[in-house]
């Protein structure tokens, strides 16, 4: 039984299964605030921030952000809603865009909806993908490959 346990964590236990839970990892959490940056612009435009998107961030509870609440508050949220998802799936500068996802998603939790159960539903998810981002990396299918080459120390 031990053996068939090491065979069958054997399987798993490498850099291409951990490469391509890494996509997954990426690909999901990506999806997640990409869907949410097109909630934020005009139907049909590429990057004009709507004028709901305006107004919800002038109004409660997105008041309660400090620095980024009104018009710049739906300005960079949209824009870095945009631009961290692209490069999560690329697997460009991986731990960069993870990170201002855990950034963003914690302002969320903590200004925007502090006493809301979203924490436990939802924000939680995404904060352990990007946290495992960041940890890891793009892994095995990631642009950050290029780089790691490029930047290695020659033996």
């Amino acid at each position: 039984m031990i053996e068939l346990i090491k065979k069958a964590t054997g399987i798993v236990d490498n850099r291409f299964f951990e490469g391509i839970a890494l996509l997954f990892t990426r690909i999901a959490l990506a999806g997640i605030f990409w869907r949410s940056a097109r909630t934020k612009v005009e139907e049909g435009s590429v990057l004009t921030v709507s004028e709901n998107a305006l107004f919800q961030f002038n109004d409660a509870p997105f008041n309660n952000v400090p620095i980024l609440n009104g018009d710049l508050g739906a300005y960079v949220t949209t824009y870095a809603e945009h631009l961290l998802p692209i490069l999560l799936v690329l697997g460009l500068f991986t731990r960069f865009a993870a990170t201002g996802i855990l950034i963003m998603t914690m302002v969320i939790q903590i200004f925007v909806f502090p006493e809301s159960a979203v924490w436990w539903q939802t924000h939680i998810l995404w904060v352990a993908m990007a946290l495992i981002l960041i940890a890891r990396g793009g892994g095995l299918f990631a642009l950050d490959r290029l780089g790691d080459r490029t930047f290695a120390k020659a033996d």
